[in-house]
């Protein structure tokens, strides 16, 4: 009998490419899974799976806090690989060069337009920004170079071009189509936010989904709108009934969402600009401090804009966010951030939530949908432009041991507005690359398993 590094014994196991679901011994050796079996198998380290799943550790497409405190709570959430693909960065190879060799979990970025007019424009702000690169028209001087920064990062392995147009308003629409023109030149996925958000005419979210889609169609790039429920507030269903309806004509085109009611967002960014009462449908009372957990006022609004920082938005309707989370056409992303543990809670709970609650509470989902959603649709949408994908998100023979070990009766998140890094409950292992970051129920110390996976590099 052959000995394999690692065997996970006598779980559940659930691909959700192939729709396998059986009872099974899974064997790693040198990262990847070797073999599914009915039969024992031997093992020189042996993780036991009775009463659990085995799925694919899960692929998170929009996850802000890329270091060791958010890698640490999102791996107990099941998360196995998280990428920076709205904002992503200017500057690829120093990115992945920081964190090769010290991640928990795999991780990557895009090559980013936020960051890139940010370094053309010379803005003062630090992750989002808050002066030119938001407010001012470019040169064309300036988005040539804004463009040159964009195709190097591609050139450099960046896994699609970032976009988060309601940031920089001071974007004109030819030049975010000259930057969509990259990404169909690299076959790399455009993963936009939008340029405006809900009901509001003129520059609400029907309006601003119709610019990104428009941009796709006329360019030829795939098209990825990130956490659709939290730019279309009231009127997600009809966000993702153009989404749908688009991808019936042959778009390139896909969306995500998380979880809960609320975002978060710089207090300091465009998005607070004078009218975002009337943009964002709520007033003072609707946002939080994520650090006191205190309700925003007119003078303490000013205070904060003026400090900067992340301040959490409580503005989705509750139908709506069932309505996205629900649907077959959304993968199940993070939006994450936490600093010094603060922040919001879906960093530590998404995965989670949608398991306990969607697939066990209200029954909404099933928890083959969960995986597709979750590890499966992810892969799918990054594999064309980044092949290393192809082995990800699946559990079969020649994948990634990227895998996630829960009790599909115990699995619930913890965290909360208040308390937004305490992790999440019931995953019981966690692998990456076939090392347990996570082995019963506890986080591993010393290990840093974590691999950047970029596409191509020229």
């Amino acid at each position: 009998m052959a000995t394999y590094d690692v065997v996970i014994k006598n779980g559940r196991v659930m691909d959700p490419e192939s729709g396998f679901d059986k009872l099974a011994n899974v064997g790693i050796s040198g990262g990847t899974v070797q073999a599914l079996s009915s039969e024992a198998l031997q093992g020189n380290e042996e993780l036991d799976a009775t009463g659990h799943v085995v799925a694919p550790g899960f692929i998170d497409l929009h996850s802000h806090g890329q270091d060791d405190e958010n890698y640490r709570i999102q791996a107990q959430d099941g998360v196995t690989t998280a990428l920076e693909l709205e904002v992503g960065t200017d500057d690829v190879d120093r990115w992945y060069g920081i964190r090769e060799g010290r991640a928990l979990i795999n991780f990557g970025a895009s090559a980013g337009h936020i960051p890139s007019r940010m370094k053309v424009l010379k803005d003062p702000g630090s992750f989002l920004p808050m002066g030119d690169a938001a407010h001012r028209h470019a040169t064309e001087q300036e988005v040539g170079e804004i463009l040159q920064l964009i195709e190097r990062g591609l050139q450099r392995g960046g896994l699609a071009v970032g976009f988060g147009l309601q940031y920089t308003p001071g974007a004109s629409r030819p030049e975010a189509i000259e930057a969509f023109k990259l990404g169909a030149k690299y076959n790399a996925p455009c993963h936009i936010h939008i340029r405006g958000m809900g009901p509001v005419e003129g520059v609400g979210g029907v309006e601003a989904l119709e610019e990104a889609i428009a941009a796709a169609f006329i360019t030829g790039a795939p098209l990825h709108v990130v956490h659709i429920s939290s730019v279309g507030l009231s009127i997600t269903e009809k966000l993702l009934e153009l989404v749908g309806q688009a991808k019936e004509r042959g778009l390139d085109i896909t969306t995500e969402c998380y979880p809960y009611t609320a975002g978060m967002s710089g207090i300091e960014s465009a998005i607070f600009d004078e009218g975002w009462q009337e943009r964002l449908g709520v007033g003072f009372d609707g946002l939080t401090w994520p650090d006191s957990g205190e309700p925003l006022t007119a003078s303490t609004f000013a205070e904060y804009r003026e400090k900067t920082g992340m301040v959490v938005v409580h503005f989705i309707p509750e139908s709506q966010m069932d309505a996205a989370v629900s649907s077959p056409l959304t993968a199940i992303a993070t939006d994450g951030y936490l600093r010094n543990g603060a922040g919001h809670p879906r960093t530590a709970g998404t995965y989670a939530r949608v398991l306990g609650h969607y697939v066990r509470e209200t029954k909404k989902l099933s928890l083959m949908d969960v995986l597709r959603k979750s590890a499966f649709m992810p892969a799918q949408r990054l594999e064309v432009r980044a092949p290393a994908f192809k082995n990800k998100g699946r559990v079969r023979a020649g994948a990634d041991a990227d895998l996630a070990v829960f009790g599909p009766e115990t699995v619930i998140d913890k965290s909360t507005y208040k308390q937004p890094n305490l992790p999440s409950v019931g995953f019981r292992h966690v692998l990456v690359k076939g090392v347990p970051v996570v082995r019963d129920g506890e986080l591993q110390e010393g290990v840093a398993p974590g691999k950047g996976v970029r596409a191509p590099v020229s």
